[in-house]
Order: structure tokens, then sequence, then C-alpha cells
């Protein structure tokens, strides 16, 4: 399927303070300079999602936050809205990351919520999938995936714009990453799933990879069929890793 221009987004977790700023800057000095190919995001802790937008107004790269609640105010102590983050400066936001899944038991009802809300926001939302290895050993990666597709795409994505990004869970943070026909399988599927939720309109939706992308895998996994881009972790702290992975797009 013909995709969109690639979105290389980088996830920085609950990493950084506000000197952790510098490197969104030198990022945007060095994009300036050279423009890249691709759509470019980061996507810091939500107390940096303020102070990030506002160092990078005006550039090409773009803000988003790392999860929201559904719903849009309350009595949810600790959490944010995503309208919370549209206000803040934030473009796009991370839903359904297997940090969240696996961690805070959220299944693709919730997942789904959270998407259906970022679009009322008036965000992006960057909706993640991905098999443990006990099922990816098993056999049942694609069976896994496709599902966690059809039920995490919200019917209001439609025609809007959003991303869905691929990440197994037994490749983040291990330095271990599946080959790269696993990764074409596997988006192959999640192309089908989303126009079978979707239709035609998901058709050209970027599709990242999220696992393990560094600088030195980037490339290869970047050229693979039906990769829209990536979303990057721990390479995305550090501004010149992060533009070593944006240049290979």
């Amino acid at each position: 399927m013909k995709q969109s221009v690639k979105l290389i987004a980088g996830n920085w977790k609950m990493n950084g303070l506000r000197a952790s700023l510098a490197e969104a800057e030198a990022l945007r000095a060095e994009l300036e300079a050279s423009p890249a190919a691709c759509r470019v995001a980061l996507c810091p802790p939500a107390t940096l999602v303020d102070g990030m937008a506002a160092v990078l107004r005006d550039s090409a790269v773009e803000v988003g936050g790392q999860d929201c609640r559904a719903e849009r105010c309350g009595a949810y102590t600790g959490d944010v809205s995503a309208e919370m983050l549209r206000d803040a400066g934030a473009r796009w936001v991370i839903v359904g990351h297997s940090e969240r899944r696996q961690g805070y038991g959220e299944g693709d009802a919730v997942v789904a919520a959270k998407a259906a809300a970022a679009l009322e926001a008036g965000l992006a939302p960057i909706i993640c999938v991905g098999e443990t290895l006990a099922e990816r050993e098993a056999g049942r990666a694609v069976e896994v995936v496709r599902g966690q597709v059809l039920n995490s795409l919200p019917l209001a994505a439609a025609g809007r714009e959003f991303a869905v990004a691929y990440e197994p869970v037994w490749a983040i943070g291990t330095g271990l990453t599946p080959t790269l026909e696993q990764i074409e399988e596997v988006h192959r599927a999640v192309r089908a799933a989303m126009i079978e939720r979707l239709g035609l309109a998901a058709a050209s939706t970027p599709i990242l990879y999220g696992g393990s992308v560094k600088p030195d895998n980037a490339a290869a996994i970047l050229a693979t069929p039906e990769v829209g881009g990536a979303l990057v972790g721990g390479a995305s702290l550090k501004a010149a890793d992060f533009l070593t992975i944006v240049r290979a797009a």
C-alpha cells in the first residue's frame, strides 16, 4: 500500500528534566540547517510537554504526550487528559504502549477509548500493538496483533490523522529485534486489519515499528515494506542518536 510520509517519533518515557530540553533545541537546530525527509515528533514526560512545545514552536519537530485519560476531566488524581495535552502544545499522544498494557492492565477497550478521546481533543493518537515472547513462540503473533488492531482502533479514526505502532513486547529495551521478514509479516497483517476496521481511508496511515530501534539498525527497518516510520525509545533521548534515525528515513 502507498503510505504517507514516514513519521519518526521519540518516546522519552520517564526520563528528562528541564535541562533535557537542550536536546530538543539541538535537534531543532540540526533540522533547520538540513530539513528531514520525514515527519519528526518527540513525546516527553507530561512535565515537559509545555516546555518542549515552547522550545520547538514554529519548527518542524512536533510534540506529543505519552498517555492520556479517556475522560475529559474529573476526580482522577495524577492522570492527564487529552485536552490538557493539547492545551500544553501537544500534537500527538501515544496510547496502548506495551508498558501501559502490561504494567497497568490496559486492554483494547481502554486503548480504543483513549484513542477516541485523543481524536476528540484534536490530537493524533499513536496506537500501539504487539505480542509477548510467549505469544510469538506459540506462533500467535499475527493473530494477537490483528485482534489488538481490530479492537483498539475507534471507528472515529476513519479519515482522521493517526498512526499505529507495532512494538513486539519482547524486543523493547532488550536489544533484541525481529527479523526483517517478521517485521514485514506483522506490518502487512496490521495494514489488512486497519483497512478491515476503517476502510481504505487507512491505506496510507503510517505503521511505525517500535522495538529497540537504534542508529545501527534503523535504515534496514525503515526500508522494510509497510514500515511507515519508527517509535523510538532510548535512542531518542540524545539528539545525535535520534537524528541518525531521522536521517535514515
